[in-house]
């Protein structure tokens, strides 16, 4: 729920930026906190922070600490309200037997984060890098020694923070809703007349508030540390300048993808080389795919359930000594998570998982890096029919196919319109034709949507 607030703020106020939001009240970030950053496995996936209990005082040798100097400023004040409706119904009959059923369901969330007037604190960097020179890092210390020997992860020091100005709160507000009616009557020559009725409803409301204290982090931005071997630093002042720790010659661990910004030649590429995941998909047993399908639909529906399977599945996947047995998920999400995992969890030892799990990973973890909005409106879009025509535009916009259509669903078109338009790609109708197109500086959203949908669809077939 605070995660949920504070990733909707960053997303509004420094889309592409370097603040990084707070996942919990609890995350006691200040100047200079020493932050693990945590490489992921796709290139476009973000990186993960996690604060630690230790200032870059404590891993420092020798005297004098450093004492930063740090500036307040009034930042914005921001009030900001999330919401989604979803409704539905069924009805079936069937003959001869006279079946009938009728299902009507509807699902309505609402956050909202007023967090009033925030505060920046700033570190003066360059006295922080007067300060920093010659000193070096103990390298002994037992938190170097734990990330330096872990693939993929980096330190970073606080230099910037978004802090609370006075008490606030966090509301968010779920109803669930629906309603199930169900009818048989069986006729026959030799059978008597038989009737079965069966109606139920159900109701689920929560309204929760969390009160926010003044000075609590919501955001905040790192300068990362490049590390050498003697224990000497540096500071990375530029955007693109990485740290990372040097091994017996500077160590550097590259994610897995092509670099750089997904224009449509880059779409193409990508999705070429993760086509085998989609045949794996594909290729499993219809019931398995049909479960997948709605389960993952389902995780849809909780950013916390989608992102309590992405963590699992990158446990699973990069330590192959793992069980998915002893991976309890978040207690509210581990039936869900659970489910889902025992779906593809191999009979066999775990150097020989099923490649549909390492399948699965992909798909989930392009769906977590998904807006808010993006996972909204996939959510509606979850059809065989709607799938199989995403998938058409899919493929032509990474040049791999005909264009659809455009005189067919109506409604399918205007939820894919929506769905391409909030992951900066263009859908547009006229004369009959369809045109798809990345927009200028699109970020990964057009590539993380196609591997969802191309993940999705393989399960849909």
């Amino acid at each position: 729920m605070f995660a949920a607030a504070t990733r909707s703020f960053v997303e509004e106020v420094d889309v592409g930026g370097s603040l990084i939001p707070v996942s919990s009240p609890n995350d006691g970030v200040s100047a200079l906190t020493v932050v693990v950053k945590r490489k992921r496995l796709w290139f476009w996936q973000k990186p993960k922070y996690t604060p630690t209990d230790f200032k870059l005082n404590d891993l420092l040798t020798g005297n004098p600490p450093i004492k930063p100097d740090v500036s307040e400023s009034d930042f914005i004040k921001y009030t900001g309200t999330y919401g989604d409706k979803i409704q539905g119904n069924v009805d079936a009959s069937f003959s001869p037997l006279q079946a009938s059923v009728a299902l009507e369901g509807n699902d309505s969330s609402k956050l909202q984060a007023s967090f009033g007037g925030l505060r920046k604190e700033e570190v003066d960097m360059q006295k922080l890098l007067h300060d920093c020179k010659d000193r070096i890092l103990d390298m002994s210390h037992c938190l170097i020694l734990q990330a330096k020997d872990k693939p993929r992860r980096a330190f970073g020091i606080v230099k910037e923070r978004i802090v609370t100005a006075q008490p606030c709160s966090v509301v968010e507000e779920v109803q669930q809703g629906g309603q199930c009616g169900a009818g048989l009557s069986l006729c026959g020559p030799s059978t008597p007349k038989v009737f079965l009725k069966d109606n139920a409803s159900l109701l689920k409301d929560s309204n929760v508030t969390m009160e926010i204290p003044v000075h609590t982090p919501v955001a905040f931005a790192l300068t990362e540390l490049e590390i050498r071997h003697d224990g000497r630093f540096e500071l990375c002042l530029m955007s693109d300048t990485k740290g990372g720790f040097e091994v017996d010659g500077l160590h550097q661990t590259k994610a897995v993808g092509v670099t750089g910004a997904p224009a449509n030649d880059q779409l193409r590429q990508e999705l070429e080389a993760l086509g085998q995941h989609f045949h794996l998909l594909a290729a499993l047993p219809v019931g398995t795919r049909s479960s997948l399908l709605q389960q993952l639909t389902k995780v849809l529906e909780d950013r916390r359930a989608l992102s309590s399977l992405q963590s699992v599945l990158d446990q699973v996947c990069l330590d192959e000594s793992t069980s998915l047995r002893d991976l309890p998920a978040s207690e509210s999400h581990e039936q869900t998570v659970h489910s889902i995992l025992e779906l593809l969890e191999p009979s066999g030892p775990a150097g020989q998982r099923a490649p549909a799990l390492a399948a699965l990973h992909l798909i989930v973890s392009a769906m977590d890096e998904m807006t808010d909005e993006c996972l909204a409106l996939l959510r509606t879009c979850c059809s065989s029919a709607a799938l199989h025509t995403l998938e058409l535009l899919v493929r032509h916009l990474a040049g791999e196919g005909e264009m659809p259509p455009s005189g067919g669903d109506e409604d399918v078109y205007e939820r894919a319109e929506r769905l391409f338009a909030a992951a900066n790609v263009s859908l547009k109708r006229g004369g009959g034709a369809l045109r798809v197109e990345v927009k200028q500086q699109p970020g990964q959203l057009p590539l993380v949507l196609c591997i969802a949908i191309r993940g999705l669809a393989s399960l849909a077939r």
